[in-house]
C-alpha cells in the first residue's frame, strides 16, 4: 500500500473527521475501462454517505444498483519548503485525504429525497443554521425529478496523512504551522486573482 505505512491512518473515526470536515468529494466509478468523475458533497446518514446530483450527469448510470464506488475527500494540503525546517531536508508535499471505498443505491422515493436534502443543508449550514430549507417548499416537489439521489455502503476507509512524520517534534511541527498558514493565505491570494481574472470586464 502506498504511501508508506506511516503515512497512512486507519483510525475510522479520524478519517471520517475528514469527510465530516471537508464533505465536497471527488466521486470515482469505472465502467469499461472508462473512468466516470463527478465532485459533489456527501453527508453521513448514520454509517452510509448520501448525496444527489444532476439527473443528466452520465454518472448516473454507475451510482445505482450496487455498483462499486471509490469517493476521495480532500483536506488541507500544501508544498512544504525545506526552509522552515531545523534539520537539512529535501522539499515536499504534505497533505490530508481521506478515501471511502463501497457500492452505491438509488434513492428514488420523493419524501426520502426531499428528507435527504433537507438534512444536507441543515450539515453544510451548522453550526449557525442562518438558512433551513423547507421540506414543505413547493419548489422541492419540482426539483426532485430533476436530481439522482444516492447512498453508499462503506467497505472500507482509509486515510492519507502526509504530515512530516519521519520528521524531528521540532520539524513536525513547523510543518503543522506551513500547512496551516499556506493553506490560508494560498486560498485568499488565488479566490481573489481567479474573480478577478474571470468577472473582468461583466461589470
Amino acid at each position: 500500500m502506498y504511501p508508506p505505512k506511516y503515512h497512512q491512518d486507519y483510525t475510522i473515526n479520524t478519517i471520517k473527521e475528514v469527510a465530516k470536515t471537508y464533505p465536497f468529494a471527488t466521486i470515482v466509478s469505472a465502467k469499461d475501462n472508462t473512468p466516470f468523475v463527478t465532485h459533489a458533497p456527501l453527508i453521513f446518514h448514520r454509517e452510509k454517505l448520501v448525496g444527489h446530483i444532476d439527473n443528466n450527469n452520465p454518472h448516473v448510470a454507475l451510482l445505482k444498483d450496487s455498483h462499486p464506488v471509490h469517493t476521495i475527500f480532500h483536506g488541507p494540503q500544501t508544498y512544504i519548503s525545506p526552509s522552515i525546517y531545523t534539520t537539512k531536508q529535501l522539499p515536499t508535499w504534505n497533505y490530508i485525504i481521506a478515501h471511502a471505498k463501497g457500492s452505491v443505491r438509488e434513492i428514488s422515493e420523493a419524501n426520502i429525497v426531499k428528507n435527504a436534502m433537507v438534512k444536507m443543508t441543515e450539515f453544510l449550514e451548522s453550526p449557525d443554521q442562518n438558512f433551513m430549507l423547507d421540506y414543505k417548499d413547493p419548489r422541492m416537489d419540482r426539483l426532485v425529478p430533476f436530481i439522482h439521489c444516492f447512498e453508499i455502503s462503506v467497505a472500507h476507509w482509509e486515510g492519507k496523512f502526509k504530515l512530516s512524520q519521519d520528521k524531528t517534534p521540532a520539524d513536525i511541527e513547523n510543518a503543522k504551522q506551513a500547512l496551516i498558514k499556506n493553506n490560508q493565505k494560498s486560498i485568499a491570494d488565488f479566490v481573489n486573482h481567479l474573480f478577478e481574472k474571470h468577472f473582468k470586464g461583466t461589470k
